[in-house]
């Protein structure tokens, strides 16, 4: 059956309490900021952006190219943005899953899916090797069908998972809801080792310190204004200072991008998430869910959702609102919010009283292929990569490895695949962009409440390679 659209005053009353802002950043122990940059200075490479892109590829660098001047500048505090307001979930994925990829590249497949997992092995061993303390879980992840025709999908999804070595298992009704026990489920698939769980903000944090150890200079409070381009380098210009460099590596995410061109490719797509209060020894033994993977349903406004290490549950996504443009002030609507725990309710009745304590939203880079891009621009000084849609957590790291190949002019195994050799369709223009996403929106719905079906609309976008299926 599909969710409910009517919102209750059970559902309502479970927020009355609720602080808007996110569970990780509501942590004593975030770090005290840094200093803005107020000065002229130099280096061999300077990191705009201070999520998991930025990140990775300021420590990769360091790793890399030791000899290296690496400077990273953030607009705000380091895990502010979308790095900090995520779910947690760290996928092998480089591809938004595994249909989006073999639906777009399947010819790659078994090389994405290769390096996808070897990059998440690493992420691991970075982890444990700089002793970041970011309650990393290599959990797996349960997807499931919450209607009958999501069962035949996720059949077809671990099949193809099998075929490319995967350790995926298929699971009946009454298999899946002796793991987590919800009246909704009809089946699920089991990922035993593609994807982990952690406290992303502590990890954005460690890994800023890992950065910092390894001698790269971070600037907090430093807007980018202007690149300007002085020849042989280029100049980042701030408010109060700048960095001459030879080469720039930009990870903005869903910002306003310093490229114009970007902004054909990626709109801001908003993704709320709520926290409850830690469940009771009763209330944990009602659902099951003994073990700590992560939870995704199989519609394609879908829900994902896990257990922390206190105990409660973070439950996000299904609707993707886009209002046209980046503004913080999107982060307040209070529909997705109270729509979000409505479908709580609907999932885990047995929860019925529980309280949520947190309730944020972030922006996504959202690109018309779900996956991320690259490219460069000024000669080769300047790379990009953008449009990950909620997946890069842990396929920026991937992502800032073909940042620093490209910027290095190095040509890998990375380079040469089409995912990174290809752009995504871009969007129209406003007012045709609103317009668009709009109507694709309520298609979306629609199908979800039509058991699947696609309309005209939805049918078309498939056949010209946008494929608007999340």
């Amino acid at each position: 059956m599909p969710f409910p659209t009517h919102v209750t005053p059970q559902a309502r009353a479970s927020l009355a309490d609720v602080q808007f802002t996110p569970y990780w950043l509501d942590n004593p122990d975030r770090p005290a900021p840094r200093p803005a940059l107020t000065s002229d200075i130099e280096a061999d490479l300077v990191v705009i952006g201070g999520g998991f892109s930025g990140l990775w590829t300021a420590y990769l660098a360091t790793e890399r190219f030791p000899e290296w001047r690496v400077v990273l500048l953030e607009g705000d505090r380091i895990a502010a943005g979308a790095t900090g307001r995520n779910g947690g979930f760290i996928a092998a994925s480089l591809t938004h899953g595994l249909g989006n990829g073999m639906a777009r590249w399947p010819t790659d497949m078994a090389r994405l899916t290769a390096l996808g997992m070897a990059n998440l092995d690493e992420l691991e061993r970075t982890i444990e090797a700089e002793g970041i303390g970011c309650d990393f879980l290599r959990s797996g992840e349960l997807d499931v069908a919450v209607a009958p025709y999501q069962v035949e999908g996720l059949r077809e999804m671990h099949d193809q998972a099998v075929a490319l070595g995967l350790d995926h298992e298929f699971l009946d009704r009454d298999q899946v809801r002796a793991l987590v026990d919800s009246p909704t489920y009809q089946a699920g698939v089991l990922d035993r080792r593609g994807v982990a769980m952690a406290d992303p903000a502590q990890l954005a944090w460690g890994l800023a310190a890992a950065c910092e150890r390894r001698g790269v200079t971070i600037h907090e409070a430093t807007v980018v204004n202007d690149l300007a381009d002085d020849g042989s380098t280029m100049r980042v210009v701030t408010d109060f200072g700048s960095v001459r460099a030879k080469r720039v590596a930009l990870g903005t995410s869903a910002y306003p991008p310093l490229l114009r061109r970007l902004g054909h490719y990626v709109v801001p797509v908003y993704d709320s998430v709520l926290m409850t209060e830690p469940l009771t020894a009763e209330q944990r033994e009602s659902i099951g869910w003994r073990d700590r993977f992560g939870i995704g349903d199989a519609g394609n406004q879908f829900h994902y959702y896990r257990i922390t290490h206190d105990g409660r549950i973070l439950w996000g996504g299904y609707d993707a609102s886009f209002y046209g443009s980046f503004n913080p002030m999107h982060e307040r609507q209070s529909a997705p919010f109270a729509r979000l725990a409505e479908h709580f309710r609907y999932t885990f009745p047995q929860l019925d009283g529980l309280r949520f304590t947190h309730a944020w939203a972030g922006a996504i880079d959202t690109c018309s292929r779900f996956s991320a891009f690259w490219g460069t621009a000024y000669s080769g000084k300047v790379s990009y990569s953008v449009g990950f849609t909620g997946l890069g957590t842990g396929a920026s790291r991937f992502g800032a490895q073909v940042m620093l190949d490209l910027l290095s002019g190095e040509r890998t195994e990375r380079t040469s695949l089409e995912m990174v050799r290809t752009k995504p369709i871009p969007f129209p223009p406003e007012p045709l962009r609103s317009l668009g996403i709009g109507i694709t929106r309520r298609a979306i719905d629609k199908a979800d409440r039509n058991e699947g079906r696609r309309n005209l609309w939805l049918r078309t976008l498939d056949r010209v390679g946008l494929g608007f299926d999340s």
